[in-house]
C-alpha cells in the first residue's frame, strides 16, 4: 500500500483535507462556547453580559461568533499604525466597543481583500463599522487642528 508522501494526489488534497479539519474544529468550539453559555443560568449571563458593557442577547450573539471573529481589527490595527496592545491598556472600553462592532460586522469579506492588497488603511472608512471610533481615536492622539487628518502612519 502506498504511504501519503508516495502518491502524487496528496499534495493538492492536504490543503482541502486541512481545511475541513479546521473548520470542524471551528464548529466544535463555537458549539462549545454556545453550550457552555447555555449551561450558564440567566443571572450569571446577565452579570457577565454586564461586566462586558452588552446585553444578555448580544452576549449569545457574541459569543456564536466564534473565537477568531474580530482577527481582523488587529490586522487593521497594525495597518493603521496602531498597537492593539497598547490600545487594550490605555483606553479597554474603546477596545471592547471595536471588537463588539467587527465581531457583527457584514464586510469581513472586504475587509479581509483590502487587508490583503495592503489597502485597508486607505480604504476602510468606506467599509468599517469602527471607522467613526477610530478616526476619534486618531483625533484624540492628535489633537492640533491645523493639521490634516493622522493618516495610518500617523496614528498611534
Amino acid at each position: 500500500m502506498a504511504s501519503r508522501n508516495d502518491d502524487p494526489s496528496y499534495p493538492t488534497l492536504e490543503p482541502i483535507l486541512d481545511a475541513i479539519a479546521n473548520w470542524i474544529k471551528k464548529y466544535r468550539y463555537t458549539v462549545g462556547l454556545h453550550d457552555e453559555l447555555a449551561r450558564c443560568g440567566p443571572d450569571e449571563v446577565a452579570r457577565t453580559a454586564r461586566d462586558l458593557g452588552v446585553s444578555p442577547g448580544e452576549l449569545v450573539r457574541l459569543a456564536d461568533q466564534g473565537p477568531n471573529a474580530a482577527d481582523q481589527l488587529s490586522r487593521l490595527l497594525r495597518a493603521l499604525g496602531v498597537d492593539a496592545k497598547k490600545l487594550s491598556r490605555s483606553d479597554p472600553a474603546m477596545m471592547r466597543d471595536l471588537q463588539r462592532l467587527c465581531i457583527t460586522c457584514d464586510h469581513k469579506g472586504r475587509c479581509g481583500h483590502e487587508l490583503a492588497a495592503g489597502t485597508a488603511a486607505e480604504n476602510y472608512r468606506s467599509f468599517c463599522p469602527n471607522a467613526i471610533s477610530l478616526d476619534a481615536l486618531f483625533a484624540q492622539s492628535d489633537p492640533d487642528p491645523t493639521r490634516p487628518t493622522p493618516g495610518p502612519s500617523q496614528a498611534k
